[in-house]
């Protein structure tokens, strides 16, 4: 016989099944673990960074894009600081502080340590993401250095 308690339990077990593979993939991706954050995603996914305009539905191509951000902002550390679940989707809402390397030429470079807030929107399906969607201000995170790696040319 199903109880409300029962149910409550059932429903509590499948919340914290979201938000333990989001914030599994968060910490692996802050200790460069990114081989192990990716392995959360199932076999059909879509990743999509909508501040760059990417996308990606290949594992390989999104541990290419993830060692990339790392390459290029080493010292990134991404701070969830709310998460919540409704149905098989989570959403997380986060900051992520890097330092950014800005060239002034010809005086050379300089760095500056930003902090950028962003939301993520996340759907589980069958225990694996499906879905992976980053918003945050492409102005304000001067990350276009990491899309021009990612983006085709095309010559007119």
């Amino acid at each position: 016989m199903t109880t409300v308690n029962s149910v409550l339990d059932i429903q509590s077990s499948h919340t914290e099944l979201g938000k333990q593979i989001v914030s599994s993939v968060v910490a692996k991706l802050n200790e460069g673990n990114i081989a192990d954050a990716v392995q959360h995603f199932g076999a059909n996914f879509k990743f999509s960074d909508h501040a760059l305009g990417l996308e990606f539905n290949d594992k390989a191509r999104l541990e290419e894009f993830f060692y990339k951000t790392h390459e290029l902002f080493p010292d990134a550390h991404l701070n969830v600081t709310a998460c919540f679940e409704s149905g098989n989707h989570v959403v997380a809402e986060w900051t992520v502080t890097a330092t950014h390397v800005e060239s002034l030429w010809p005086r050379g470079e300089y760095r500056v340590r930003r902090s950028l807030p962003g939301v993520s929107i996340v759907a589980i399906t069958s225990g694996r993401i499906s879905e992976w969607s980053d918003y945050y201000d492409s102005m304000t995170a001067r990350r276009n250095r990491l899309a021009e790696f990612f983006t085709d040319w095309i010559e007119l």
